[in-house]
């Protein structure tokens, strides 16, 4: 990944670790994206309070930008890669499949709308 010129410090670390997260994704190595997202959740908890961007259009704010969007793209590969190891647990391992939250209720009365099977969380 290539950094701006003149990007803030705290910028640089979380590209390196998205780098980390990105290929931990590429990879299909779950205990290493497991690990690369917690040290995203460390470099997030250590934002500055306020990152001067300078002028619309700077050097740091396109890289902040460009940072914001990347994480949000990982962050989707990241649940959906937890989404498919969760099908594949309750596929192979159905007594260890756990009610969803929101939802029907296997066996439960149906009261019309919503209900409580809805709100079992």
């Amino acid at each position: 990944m290539t950094f701006a010129t003149n990007s803030h410090p705290w910028i640089d670390s979380l590209q390196v670790e998205l780098d980390a997260l990105e290929a931990a994704l590429l990879r299909g190595d779950a205990p290493a994206v497991e690990r690369a997202s917690a040290a995203m959740h460390q470099v997030l908890q250590q934002a500055p309070k306020s990152i001067v961007m300078a002028a619309p259009g700077s050097d740091q704010q396109h890289a902040l930008l460009s940072a914001a969007e990347r994480f949000a793209r990982l962050r989707q590969a990241v649940l959906r890669a937890n989404a498919q190891s969760q099908r594949a647990v309750a596929s192979l391992l159905p007594q260890h499949t756990q009610q969803p939250t929101y939802g029907r209720q296997v066996g439960a009365p149906s009261t019309g709308g919503a209900g409580r099977a809805f709100l079992s969380a």
